[in-house]
């Protein structure tokens, strides 16, 4: 075969598969312009040519797992600190745990307790050291604009002790900061230029009507008629 017939044949057959393309071509390029995915003539999205995006099934939480803690309030009737049990949200973190105690403290008593800290006060921070010492860095606010003396300074500095400590096993000590710098005191009157461990002799006594009353006697039995 010359190679100038074959070349004619050549492209007589390129011309034939062009034209064969073009004229199917409206049959099947359709099938490049719609998805894979199939549609139900029930599903909306099909009328519309909207289709909604699918939820990842790790957007399915479960319920924020919270724990018991015990807030300790000065008691607005006798002189010492009280317990109020408080359902908070938990953390695996042990500082930010110790944050969300510290802030549920700030936010006040439930039961009409005396609040511990000067309105306004604020976290700034929590660390923990390897030795079991929580450092709670309070805004300045904690300072200003003190509502009480001595006593009620020294309730207020266990009632943040306190709380830490008891709800905290491997805090062995609370250091109290504020507005980021070691504090010596915070209204004059009590030393916190130290970490401090709690105290659970500052507790109130029991009050006369949270006291259990005494079993009752039973009557005497009546005696038979003669």
């Amino acid at each position: 075969m010359r190679p100038r017939f074959g070349n004619l044949l050549a492209f007589a057959g390129l011309a034939a598969l062009w034209g064969l393309l073009t004229l199917t071509a409206p049959r099947w390029a359709r099938f490049f312009r719609e998805p894979l995915a199939t549609r139900t003539a029930d599903d909306p999205a099909a009328a519309t040519g909207d289709v909604a995006p699918s939820r990842p099934s790790s957007e399915a939480q479960e319920p924020q797992r919270r724990i018991n803690v015990k807030l300790f309030f000065q008691a607005a009737d006798r002189r010492g600190l009280v317990i109020e049990d408080r359902t908070v949200a938990f953390s695996s973190d042990l500082t930010r745990q110790i944050r969300v105690v510290v802030e549920e403290l700030i936010r006040g008593s439930e039961s009409g307790s005396l609040a511990p800290f000067s309105s306004g006060t604020r976290v700034l921070d929590v660390f923990v050291t390897a030795r079991g010492v929580a450092y709670v860095d309070l805004s300045k606010e904690i300072s200003e604009n003190w509502p009480g003396g001595s006593d009620s300074e020294l309730l207020s500095v266990y009632s943040l002790v306190n709380s830490v400590s008891a709800n905290f096993p491997s805090v062995r000590r609370v250091q109290l900061l504020v507005d980021d710098h070691p504090a010596t005191t915070l209204a004059g009157h009590v030393d916190v230029s130290r970490p401090l461990t709690a105290d659970m002799t500052f507790l109130a006594p029991v009050a006369l009507s949270e006291a259990s009353p005494p079993p009752a006697s039973p009557a005497p039995a009546p005696s038979p008629a003669s």
